[in-house]
């Protein structure tokens, strides 16, 4: 029997026993108060828990309550769902930088980055300092910050905080928000970048300028003798160490309040190679002369070698307690030297440049004398590098020199060959306007007296040279004379067809409590017309 049909039996028995009550009298039934109490409770009870009736009347349907705990899941899911959605959408619509976000201590909380960016500048341009002061021992000298162009990147620092809360997934975004909302603090550090090929020089310079730096020995020819001179153990500057702890100073602003110690490292001088040296110096003695088609210029050489052996040389060299070595020549003149051609084998005059001096300080004078003579007649061919100190040699009471006022660790003192400088200078502003290429130069510690700042060139025997190349495509000759109070220096050739006019524009770019800072350009010009500009130098000079 189905189910149906079973309903419909069971109702219509309780009908029936509906009837007989209606119809049951007390009079007639005795069990009527019984029955009538058992059908009430019958028809009353309540119904199986498991029992849940429905509008139709011919059907019953059996259903499991739900979970308690999955309704709270399924709340919690909705609201966390509700909040992602906020999240997403706040995310999307705002443009500015979340709460709780600083780039490098300062807050950036709700900035546009455009706002960012420009209040990070001014925070920033107020805390780098004008200059820092780099110190080795009781040496101490500064470098300009806006020379070696440090600055930090404020717009990479700007974005990264833009990017907060927006980089990742929408979990990792909202974790970001959040974070930030409840207090967590995110600070972005800015690279700072500089231009290393500047502080590098820069370092470079001050390596050289260092009261305990290292001395390589070098030699020269005096008369018929090669004077060699021994080098020194000494500290040199670590340059990528010091730049990385100049960085560090300046991007935790510690640079502003005290001198950044410099990292060096000691260094011993090499060791004198006779074979090198020798092969540099022994030559054949050649005749100068010159052709006209095509113009060549061929000068004269001396012939030059050793009148010891090679062996004897070493030996000698070998007592490392000598600070100077001689080892006599044979010198063999040429029949025809190149100053005996005269002015028609260098007949066009590229550049001259003049200096004043005091004549009445003899010392000094006659130092200029000396090296003046030295250079005077040097002839360079194609592609040949100048050296002064190669050229005018050692400073040396042997070789005449006076003692005259020279700068030592930043003090006046007297010293052997003071004032030569002027001829370093003198000659090297001759070269910047014959177009040659500079190969070594270094300035003062203080700006001379003699050329404006960033137009000088100084030189220490054995330590700071000052080199250039003849770039040209023909031989050229240096004429310098130093006499009544005027260093000259003049330098002949033959004028090429692409040889342009050259100006140079030398100025300071700041002055400081301790130092002066000051830039070199050349302006090169054709038929007047501006076609390019160089720089030169950019230097760092001590306050007197």
């Amino acid at each position: 029997m189905s189910i149906k049909e079973k309903d419909k039996e069971a109702t219509t028995v309780q009908k029936k026993k509906i009837n007989s009550m209606l119809l049951a009298t007390p009079e007639n039934d005795t069990n009527f108060e019984q029955d009538k109490i058992e059908e009430n409770n019958s028809l009353v009870a309540e119904p199986p828990k498991d029992f849940v009736p429905t509008n139709n009347n011919d059907n019953i349907k059996y259903k499991k309550p739900k979970s308690i705990l999955v309704i709270l899941v399924g709340i919690i899911i909705t609201i966390l769902l509700v909040i992602t959605l906020i999240f997403v959408v706040y995310n999307t619509v705002n443009q500015n930088i979340i709460s709780g976000v600083s780039i490098k201590g300062l807050d950036v909380s709700g900035l546009s980055v455009s706002d960012t960016q420009y209040q990070l500048n001014t925070y920033l341009s107020q805390k780098l300092p004008e200059e820092i002061t780099v110190k080795h021992g009781d040496f101490e000298t500064t470098i300009s910050v806006s020379q070696i162009n440090a600055k930090f990147d404020t717009k990479t620092a700007t974005n990264s905080a833009f990017k907060v809360g927006r980089n990742g997934n929408f979990l990792e975004n909202n974790f970001y928000v959040l974070s930030a909302m409840f207090g967590t603090n995110i600070n972005i550090e800015p690279i700072l970048k500089i231009d290393k090929n500047q502080i590098t020089k820069n370092l470079e310079d001050i390596s050289t300028q260092l009261p305990d730096t290292v001395t390589e020995s070098s030699y020269y020819i005096e008369g018929s003798n090669l004077i060699i001179t021994a080098g020194k153990e000494g500290c040199v500057v670590d340059i990528e160490a010091s730049i990385e702890a100049i960085k560090t100073a300046i991007s935790n602003f510690s640079a502003n309040d005290q001198p950044i110690e410099l990292v060096v490292k000691t260094q011993l001088p090499k060791d004198i190679d006779i074979d090198t040296i020798y092969n540099e110096v022994r030559k054949d003695p050649k005749d100068a002369y010159y052709t006209q088609e095509p113009f060549t210029i061929y000068p004269s050489e001396d012939g030059v070698d050793f009148k010891i052996s090679i062996d004897e040389a070493k030996a000698l060299v070998s007592d490392k307690s000598a600070s100077e070595y001689t080892i006599p020549l044979n010198i063999i003149r040429p029949n025809v030297t190149t100053n005996m051609i005269g002015t028609e084998a260098f007949p066009d005059l590229l550049s001259t440049f003049s200096t004043r001096y005091v004549a009445s300080n003899r010392n000094r004078s006659t130092n200029l004398m000396l090296a003046g003579n030295k250079i005077n007649g040097t002839v360079l061919m194609p592609g040949e590098t100048f050296s002064y100190n190669k050229i005018v040699g050692e400073r040396t009471i042997a070789a005449g020199y006076k003692e005259a006022p020279i700068y030592v660790n930043g003090k006046e003192v007297d010293g052997l060959g003071g004032g030569i400088c002027q001829v370093t200078s003198t000659l090297y502003n001759a070269v910047i306007y014959a177009n040659l290429e500079i190969v070594q130069r270094t300035n003062h510690q203080f700006i001379p007296s003699y050329v404006p700042a960033s137009r000088d060139a100084t030189v220490v025997y054995g330590l700071t040279d000052f080199q250039f190349k003849n770039n040209r495509n023909y031989p050229i000759k240096i004429v310098c004379s130093v006499a009544n109070g005027v260093a000259n220096c003049q330098i002949f050739g033959l004028k090429q067809e692409d040889d342009c006019q050259i100006e140079i524009s030398a100025y300071q770019t700041g002055v400081t409590a301790n130092a002066i800072y000051a830039e070199a350009y050349k302006i090169v010009k054709r038929d007047g017309v501006i076609i390019r500009r160089e720089l030169l130098s950019k230097d760092t000079y001590k306050r007197h």
